[in-house]
């Protein structure tokens, strides 16, 4: 059997839970694991996670057991606490279409790749796709990841048979998932890209103007701390990555 294990960090997402659940029971693959970490929640999580592992045997409940850690430190724990050969990470407002596992599971063996990532469309706030895709390239070293963050968490799966187990385990930073994706390409991997759109990315409104000025606080951060670039590389980087990451949300 070819397991696929999904984490999936939770804290206070009851408003979006049950549509999460909903899209990975409607899988066309079915051979998979999910893990809910949740991170003290306070609102119906919990509750929610619990009723519905009782109705279906591949839904685990995990819980932090010190304080809210954060996304990165619950990714970690249900990474560790994974039984399949394949990974996947998705977030618990987010939504996948029914073929998302089927589709990219078969690309990764297509490609022999250990990691895999596809396009996504932005969402309303009710998980309603806007019609506005972003596509992939067909492959990215670590040296084109670092001007472009394409990359995006719900979309990723990774054959941990090929990647070493330290590398899938997220750091402690903010914007730990491109961290995470960028000491696995600087290992030597690749990521191959598959150019269809399985995801949906929840994104409300009134988000997106507060978060522009943290975004790039977090990815100047990244280039000078996390990847140790002088600053002449950094600021060459950082240009490419503020032209894309402009022209996707348009």
């Amino acid at each position: 059997m070819e397991l696929v294990s999904i984490v999936v960090p939770v804290y206070n997402a009851a408003a979006y839970l049950n549509r999460t659940l909903e899209a990975v029971q409607r899988q066309s693959f079915p051979d998979w694991e999910l893990l809910l970490v949740d991170d003290h929640s306070e609102d119906e999580s919990v509750r929610m996670i619990a009723d519905a592992a009782r109705k279906d045997a591949r839904i685990r409940l995990l819980s932090q057991r010190e304080g809210v850690k954060g996304a990165a430190n619950a990714r970690n724990l249900g990474t560790r606490q994974a039984r399949g050969r394949y990974l996947a990470f998705l977030d618990a407002d987010d939504v996948w279409r029914p073929d998302k596992l089927e589709l990219e599971l078969a690309f990764l063996k297509e490609k022999e790749a250990a990691f895999v990532f596809t396009s996504y469309e932005f969402g309303d706030e009710n998980g309603v796709g806007t019609g506005k895709v972003v596509h992939v390239p067909g492959r990215l070293s670590y040296r084109q990841a670092l001007s472009r963050t394409v990359i995006f968490t719900s979309t990723v799966l990774f054959d941990r048979e090929k990647i070493d187990k330290d590398l899938l385990q997220m750091p402690d930073v903010a914007s730990e998932d491109t961290a995470c994706w960028w000491q696995i390409l600087r290992a030597g991997h690749t990521a191959w890209g598959l150019d269809e759109n399985l995801t949906v990315y929840r994104r409300p409104a009134r988000s997106l103007s507060s978060n522009k000025g943290k975004a790039i606080a977090r990815i100047w951060a990244l280039y000078r701390r996390r990847e140790g670039l002088s600053v002449p590389s950094a600021a060459r980087y950082f240009c490419l990555w503020a032209i894309r990451a402009t022209l996707r949300r348009l």
